[in-house]
């Protein structure tokens, strides 16, 4: 049997909407609420925001919860979770252990439904900007290493591109993924609330019509108790551009079901990425 053939018509999502703070267990007993309340709704795959596990106070803080690829509590937690939920978990953002001392990686972890990791990706675009939201300047980069390979994953539905936050304004990143095959692509975020109000829900639907592809879009929403404000509005969106599934602020799931017919349906009749001449 091909692999295609073996490929599911159809895939129900989620995309987890939290207000995470600077407890680590508190957002965890969250993380596992929304992942099991998703999966009675009929989910098969969850996509968690960035800085799920923790929205730090400082950079000594995010540090001192870096783990090593493969070890650790945060990526036990996820392993057992995704396992005991039979649910494929896309985990936003961790921070992971990198070779510069003092920096770590922003790394989106997949983990399939028997609880295996299916892949990793470092973020590629770090968020070093200054905008008037009272915060004003944000240097991830004095944190951060940036990572510089886009990913797909094989999942049951299809091909899956990762991606996280800041990201989401570098299209040729999804034409890569594109080209790589994907089908659906995840989109983990902690958006500000500025820079959400002008650009998340136009970025989140460019992204999914330019590559003719469903986007998971989940983000952080809320007043969190570092300081930052987080634009939330998590949504998920068919290739066609509509949103088929979308939050306001407040914690929550957004749940929409992927098809295949569709998919191939807007592949077709609009086939503009056979037509790219650059």
């Amino acid at each position: 049997m091909s692999r295609n053939a073996m490929m599911k018509k159809e895939l129900t999502v989620a995309a987890v909407q939290m207000t995470s703070s600077d407890q680590l267990a508190d957002n965890l007993t969250a993380v596992e609420y929304w992942v099991n309340q998703a999966v009675s709704e009929g989910a098969k795959l969850v996509v968690l925001p960035e800085n799920f596990a923790l929205m730090a106070k400082h950079s000594g803080q995010l540090l001192s919860i870096a783990e090593t690829l493969g070890e650790g509590a945060i990526q036990s937690f996820l392993s057992e979770l995704s396992k005991k939920t039979a649910c494929w978990i896309v985990a936003g953002s961790l921070p992971i252990s990198s070779p510069v001392q003092d920096k770590v990686y922003a790394t989106c972890l997949v983990y399939n439904a028997k609880g295996e990791r299916q892949a990793y990706y470092h973020k590629m675009h770090l968020f070093d900007v200054d905008i008037a939201d009272g915060k004003k300047r944000y240097r991830e980069s004095e944190t951060f290493l940036a990572g510089d390979s886009p990913v797909v994953v094989n999942t049951p539905f299809g091909k899956m591109g990762l991606s996280i936050c800041y990201d989401l304004r570098f299209p040729e990143l999804y034409r890569e993924l594109l080209r790589q095959g994907a089908e659906f692509m995840v989109v983990p975020s902690a958006f500000t609330e500025l820079t959400g109000q002008a650009h998340w829900s136009l970025l989140c639907r460019a992204r999914a019509v330019e590559n003719s592809c469903y986007m998971i879009a989940a983000n952080q929403g809320g007043q969190h108790n570092n300081g930052r404000s987080t634009f939330g509005h998590s949504m998920i969106v068919g290739p066609w551009g509509d949103v088929l599934s979308s939050l306001d602020i407040d914690n929550g799931i957004a749940l929409a079901t992927f098809k295949k017919s569709e998919l191939n349906k807007v592949r077709t009749s609009l086939p503009a990425i056979q037509h790219r001449r650059l």
